[in-house]
């Protein structure tokens, strides 16, 4: 396995004061329909704290290299695993990578990523977005301590993408799976029709909302209409219909 990451890899994370390691896949599985697992091993501390993400140089069908950022579903400090889920519904360079990876493959590896990590000061933590969410979510969820509280509204393609995850014994659970049908893939509706079903607890809460840029754009706005302040609510594109992410990951956000 090649030692040195790319020169670009490593200017990159200098300026974003992450780490670049060659990591090597250890495992790639297909969970459902959307969802492939790929294992890295490596260093576990490029994934650090729930909420956070990995940044990986994938080449494209052209050639030429460019950057995804994936939210880490699991880390095995011990074995120095990192374990991500990759959305795969698309063609895009990094769902082609993840359905090709095999063991042993080496790819370049920057973290960790994001500024969005669990609030512990709330008393219930609503996570709201589509599978593209769903790793971060349940990672996310899995540090909370007990009594608490996570609520998971998550919107999926096909019924096999409703993977469940194991959690903390004294923490209330609340999952609801929306069904996008036939709806546009940036359409709200059944994200909106989700949140409007539940009754948001009168604690302290705060919500997370990972997914498709339109969809998160329009729950951010309910959320304020149903009283969580601006300061209780995080939130990250992670791909927008239409356009393809850039060549460092992030979704076009002109035009907002």
């Amino acid at each position: 396995m090649t030692n040195s990451p790319h020169d670009s890899s490593i200017t990159l994370a200098e300026r974003l004061g992450a780490t670049a390691l060659v990591c090597e896949v250890f495992s790639s599985t297909r969970l459902s329909t959307s969802i492939h697992e790929v294992v890295l091993a490596g260093n576990a501390t490029l994934a650090g704290v729930p909420g956070n993400d990995v940044m990986i140089r994938v080449a494209t069908t052209a050639g030429a290299f460019v950057r995804r950022r994936y939210s880490v579903r699991d880390v095995d400090a011990e074995r120095g695993h990192v374990t991500l889920w990759i959305t795969t519904g698309h063609d895009g360079p990094g769902s082609q990578w993840a359905r090709r990876a095999r063991p042993g493959d080496p790819v370049d590896v920057i973290g960790p990523r994001g500024k969005v990590v669990l609030n512990e000061r709330a008393d219930w933590h609503l996570f709201l977005g589509d599978t593209t969410g769903l790793a971060s979510f349940y990672r996310m969820a899995q540090s909370i301590e007990a009594p608490g509280r996570a609520i998971f509204i998550v919107e999926i393609d096909h019924s096999g993408d409703a993977l469940t995850a194991d959690f903390n014994e004294g923490l209330g659970v609340t999952g609801i799976f929306v069904d996008r049908q036939d709806r546009a893939k940036d359409d709200p509706s059944g994200l909106l029709r989700g949140l409007a079903a539940f009754a948001l607890p009168p604690d302290r809460g705060h919500a997370y909302l990972f997914g498709e840029f339109h969809r998160i754009k329009a729950v951010r706005v309910a959320l304020g209409d149903r009283g969580l302040a601006d300061e209780d609510v995080s939130f990250k594109a992670y791909w927008r219909t239409g356009r393809e992410n850039a060549d460092h990951g992030e979704p076009d956000k002109s035009g907002d």
